[in-house]
C-alpha cells in the first residue's frame, strides 16, 4: 500500500470527493459555459438580429462542448500537457455517445458521461505520463484509447440513465407542480451556491421544461437574493459580482453563520411554485439544459427562457411571446428574489440571526 500511495502522490493523483465532485465538476461547468452556453447566446443573438455569422460561430462553439468540458476537467486535475490535449478527443467521443441512449434514441447524458470518463482517462493518462522513453506516443495513445473505449462501453448507458432521471423529475413536476416546483427550486438553488455546479447537474440530467423553470427560479433566488441582502455590506461591487457572477462568493460567510442562507432558501421555496403553478415558466432552450442551473450568471438563465420561447414559437408550440410571459420572467428572476430576500433578511436582522458584517465579502 505504501508503494501505491507513493506512486499516486508522485503522479498527483488525488482520489477524493473534493477533487472529483467539486474541482472537476466546477471546471466542467466552466467548459460548458465557454462552449455550449456562449454558443447558445451567440446563436440566439444571431437569429434575432439576422446575423448569420453569429449563428455560425454559435454552432462551432456548441459542437466543441464535449472537448471543452474534458479539457476543463483535465486542467482541474492538473494533467500534464499530453494528457490534457488528448482529452479533446475523449470529451468529443463521450459527449457524442452520451447524447444517445442504448436503443439509439436521444439521451441527456453527454455532460455526465464526459465527467466520469474524462476523469478516468485523465488519471490513467497521468499514471503513464513520462514513464517511458516514447512518452510522446504512449501517453496520448493510452489516454485516447482509454477514454474512447470507455465512451463506447459506458456513455450510451449513462445517457439512458440520465434521461430517465431527468424525465422522472420533469414528469413529477408536471404531476405535482407546487411541491416539485418548490423542491427543485430549493435544491438547485442550494447547489448553485455550494462549491459544486448546479449548471452541470441540470445539464447531466437534462432538466428542462417546467422543472427547468423551477431550477431557474431557485438559482435567481440565491444570486439576486444574496446580492440584495448583502448590499449594505458590499454595495455595488457585491451587487454585480453576486447578481451577475455567483452567490458562491458567500460560502465562507455561510460556513461561519448558516442562518444568512435562510432568506435565499425561503425565497426559492416561494418563487419555485409561483414559476410552475402561476406563470408556467419553462426552460425550453433547444440547445442545452445547462441554462436551467445558471440563474442570472451572465443573464444565461433568462436568455435561456427567452430562447425557449423563440423556439416554441418557431415550432408552433406557442403562438406568441406575451406580456404575461415577460411579467412572469421579470418577477421570478429579478423582482421577487430581490424583494423577498430583502424582507426576510430584514426580519432575521431584527431577530439578531444576521448581524452587521455577516455578509461582507473579502
Amino acid at each position: 500500500m505504501g508503494q501505491i500511495s507513493a506512486f499516486l502522490q508522485r503522479k498527483n493523483i488525488v482520489i477524493s470527493g473534493k477533487r472529483y465532485g467539486v474541482d472537476a465538476l466546477g471546471a466542467m461547468a466552466q467548459g460548458l459555459f465557454c462552449s455550449l452556453l456562449i454558443g447558445t447566446i451567440l446563436d440566439t443573438l444571431g437569429k434575432q438580429l439576422g446575423l448569420a455569422f453569429l449563428v455560425e460561430v454559435g454552432g462551432y462553439c456548441s459542437a466543441m462542448s464535449g472537448a471543452a468540458m474534458a479539457v476543463a476537467i483535465g486542467y482541474a486535475l492538473q494533467s500534464p500537457p499530453l494528457v490534457l490535449f488528448s482529452l479533446v478527443t475523449v470529451g468529443y467521443a463521450a459527449n457524442a455517445l452520451g447524447s444517445t441512449t442504448l436503443d439509439g434514441g436521444k439521451g441527456a447524458g453527454g455532460p455526465l458521461a464526459v465527467l466520469f470518463i474524462a476523469v478516468i482517462a485523465a488519471e490513467i493518462g497521468k499514471a503513464v505520463s513520462k514513464e517511458t522513453k516514447i512518452d510522446i506516443l504512449v501517453t496520448p495513445l493510452v489516454t485516447v484509447l482509454t477514454g474512447v473505449g470507455l465512451s463506447a462501453l459506458w456513455a450510451p448507458a449513462i445517457g439512458t440513465a440520465a434521461s430517465a432521471v431527468g424525465d422522472f423529475v420533469k414528469w413529477a413536476t408536471v404531476l405535482q407542480p407546487f411541491w416539485m416546483g418548490m423542491l427543485v427550486s430549493v435544491v438547485i438553488g442550494i447547489a448553485l451556491t455550494l462549491p459544486i455546479s448546479s449548471a452541470a447537474i441540470c445539464a447531466a440530467i437534462g432538466l428542462t421544461g417546467l422543472a427547468g423553470g423551477a431550477a431557474v427560479a431557485g438559482c435567481c433566488a440565491n444570486m439576486v437574493g444574496f446580492a440584495v441582502l448583502s448590499f449594505r455590506e458590499n454595495r455595488w461591487g457585491g451587487l454585480v459580482s453576486q447578481g451577475l457572477g455567483t452567490s458562491m462568493l458567500q460560502m465562507g460567510n455561510i460556513v461561519k453563520n448558516p442562518k444568512i442562507w435562510l432568506p435565499a432558501i425561503l425565497t426559492s421555496a416561494i418563487t419555485g411554485p409561483l414559476a410552475t403553478c402561476l406563470f408556467g415558466l419553462q426552460m425550453n432552450d433547444p440547445v442545452s439544459a445547462v441554462a436551467s442551473g445558471m440563474g442570472t450568471c451572465g443573464m444565461v438563465g433568462p436568455i435561456g427562457v427567452y430562447t425557449g420561447w423563440v423556439n416554441d414559437v418557431a415550432m408552433g408550440a406557442k403562438s406568441a411571446i406575451t406580456a404575461f410571459d415577460w411579467t412572469g420572467m421579470i418577477l421570478i428572476c429579478f423582482v421577487l428574489p430581490a424583494l423577498l430576500s430583502w424582507l426576510f433578511g430584514l426580519l432575521l436582522r431584527r431577530m439578531g440571526w444576521i448581524k452587521e458584517g455577516d455578509l461582507t465579502l473579502d
